[in-house]
């Protein structure tokens, strides 16, 4: 029993600073001029399947129905409590593009290859987080900009542990980022 109520209070602190957190990443959005590094909705599975093809969706573990509610409420929830967004970029796989067109409309999404999930190769790893790296330094907009990717690559480039659909803000430091504010939609 009372390892139970231990548990639950445990439960009950994580759930405020979580909603602690949020809040404040919202704030920071509404200042404007933030980059949100996004985790692509609910696409159920791990991996992609042996015939993975990058053009074909058919090939690729894609939204779930959850994963294109989540979309659409997280785009329509960034719409409505903060700066509009000046710009997306996604990952070239179906799941993050099909986030970031139903969140914030087609007309706003281009591709990026340096989004896609990191490369076990460790040479083209540095050289998409640089690329990354050097689009959140130079980014000077007044709105905010928005990368849709994975989740391997938010947590290799910001050591934070994101959730599908979650937004980190981040900010550079040095040769990496610092995650300054997060915003879980689920």
């Amino acid at each position: 029993m009372r390892r139970t109520a231990v548990l639950l209070i445990g439960l009950l602190f994580a759930a405020v600073a979580s909603a602690e957190a949020t809040e404040a990443g919202w704030a920071l959005l509404r200042e404007g001029g933030q980059v949100v590094l996004l985790v692509h909705a609910n696409a159920p599975g791990t991996g992609d399947p042996a015939n993975f093809e990058l053009g074909n969706c058919h090939t690729q573990r894609n939204l779930s129905e959850r994963g294109r509610q989540q979309a659409r409420k997280l785009g329509a929830l960034i719409a409505a409590r903060a700066e509009p967004v000046e710009k997306v970029y996604a990952s070239r796989y179906c799941r993050t593009l099909d986030t970031a067109k139903i969140a914030f409309g087609p007309g706003l999404v281009e591709e990026l290859p340096a989004l896609d999930p990191v490369e076990r190769e460790p040479e083209l790893a540095e050289k998409c987080h640089q690329i990354v790296l050097d689009m959140i330094r130079n980014y000077s907009g007044s709105g905010n900009l928005v990368l849709v990717t994975h989740r391997e690559n938010v947590a290799a480039w910001t050591g934070v542990k994101p959730r599908e659909a979650e937004a980190v803000i981040v900010a550079p430091e040095g040769d990496s980022l610092k995650a300054i504010g997060r915003i879980v939609f689920n």
